[in-house]
């Protein structure tokens, strides 16, 4: 059955324990603050089902509608950004562990990529903290795609889609303080080691200025198979050629401060980024997203991505795209994670319910960039 969902949404034309103290709890609510809405994906069971409780795709989406508001037209999450287009060019590296097609030497493939900041208000000021996202779609030979979509934090707070719930539960706001209970947290913490883990990882990666010069993740491991038919579990990331840059006052210039440094960044010349495929060995993860892979693994360069334009959400760009992270072309798999058909799902009923409704104006306007200062 073909997927036609939204994440960051086919389109419709395609452990061990730990003491929780009350600061750690306080550590975790910032980053939950940051990475609470990381990626609506990744909490359903591809049936859409949660065992044991029967949590669906449409009410998992109803909850983020109940945090944020319902804003029609508009992704639940990730619901602001912008579209870019561009080209990949593989090295051919990829072809050692890979047959598909993106990665032959020479390939120069088209792009529909969005950038996005993670939450469900389409009109929310940007900050320095929030989860910056990447989504993009290959158009390939034989019409094949290749849908990803990436954000800018290393692993994903959750192992599993009933974690992702009973976080969203701690981190709920308390009427009377609007501020989420720390000890809500602390519980959540004790029974989630992984989840304390993965937060002082992402926690201690240090923030970057801007999209420009961010690397974004794919998270989940996914399988290549080589002409041999030999498999291997790889991870890929997206590093900047830009120079890094630590954030400085920017945050001041403006309500779209990030989206606008994007734009003028492009103006100024084409962005780049390397795709960096990582391969797992053996009793490496695959599983769970919350745990990274040790750093000494061997890593391939198999290609740029090229950025040249950024435009406006608007009919026949990345508005109307499902970033589904299974729409996969041949050589390229999913692993055993279960956030994977989790996001598909999700992905998918958040986009029908935009599809259907009545559009709205972006928030970011291309056209209304103002003058860098």
């Amino acid at each position: 059955m073909p997927r036609t969902g939204d994440g960051h949404e086919p389109s419709v034309g395609g452990r061990s324990d730990t003491t929780v103290t009350r600061r750690s709890a306080l550590i975790g609510l910032a980053a939950v603050g940051a990475i609470a809405a990381v990626d609506v994906g990744g909490f359903l069971f591809a049936g859409g089902r949660l065992t044991p409780h029967t949590v669906t795709p449409s009410r998992f989406v109803d909850r983020f509608e109940q945090v944020f508001g319902r804003h029609e037209g508009f992704r639940r999450n990730h619901a602001k950004g912008v579209s870019a287009t561009g080209w990949f060019t593989a090295t051919g590296a990829g072809s050692a562990v890979s047959t598909a097609s993106v990665f032959r030497a020479g390939g120069r493939y088209p792009v529909t990529g969005r950038f996005s900041l993670s939450g469900g208000l389409p009109t929310a000021a940007d900050a320095v903290d929030t989860v910056r996202g990447l989504g993009l779609l290959f158009r390939l030979p034989g019409g094949e795609q290749w849908r990803t979509a990436m954000i800018d934090s290393p692993v994903f707070p959750d192992h599993t889609p009933d974690g992702f719930r009973d976080r969203l539960l701690a981190s709920k706001k308390v009427p009377d303080t609007g501020k989420p209970d720390p000890a809500a947290m602390a519980s959540f913490l004790a029974r989630h080691p992984e989840t304390a883990a993965a937060m002082d990882i992402i926690r201690r990666q240090p923030r970057t200025s801007g999209f420009g010069d961010s690397t974004f993740h794919g998270l989940n491991a996914f399988r290549c198979t080589d002409r041999s038919g030999a498999t291997v579990p790889v991870r890929w990331r997206l590093v900047p050629e830009q120079p890094v840059r630590h954030p400085g006052t920017e945050e001041g210039a403006g309500r779209d401060y990030l989206f606008d440094a994007l734009l003028r960044e492009v103006t100024r010349g084409p962005l780049r980024w390397r795709m960096i495929l990582t391969l797992g060995e053996a009793g490496d993860p695959t599983d769970d997203a919350t745990r990274p892979w040790p750093a000494d693994r061997k890593s391939l360069d198999v290609g740029t991505l090229t950025v040249d334009a950024i435009d406006t959400e608007a009919p026949g760009n990345a508005r109307d795209v499902n970033f589904d992270p299974l729409v996969l072309p041949n050589g390229i798999a999913p692993s055993d994670d279960p956030l994977l058909s989790a996001r598909s799902a999700v992905y998918a009923e958040s986009f029908n319910r935009r599809s259907g409704e009545p559009k709205s104006p972006s928030r970011v306007n291309v056209s209304e960039v103002p003058d860098e200062r």
